[in-house]
């Protein structure tokens, strides 16, 4: 399937939820913020969402610093 990462376009097996793509890119779910479809994803539903053909998700990554 299709779906747009921070505005690119990357092909993924599905099944596939936002926790599985989060794992692929090696990214801390406690340090990043996700929006799919323009809707932000609750760190706690990272699991039980899943993601379709043509989704669009915008990953940020939070940094700390001092």
């Amino acid at each position: 399937m299709q779906v747009m990462i921070n505005g690119q376009w990357h092909q993924k097996d599905p099944p596939l939820s936002v926790a599985g793509l989060l794992d692929e890119m090696s990214l801390d779910h406690r340090r990043v913020a996700v929006e799919l479809n323009r809707e932000i994803v609750p760190r706690a539903d990272y699991h039980a969402t899943m993601l379709a053909e043509k989704d669009e998700l915008e990953i940020v990554t939070l940094v700390g610093g001092g």
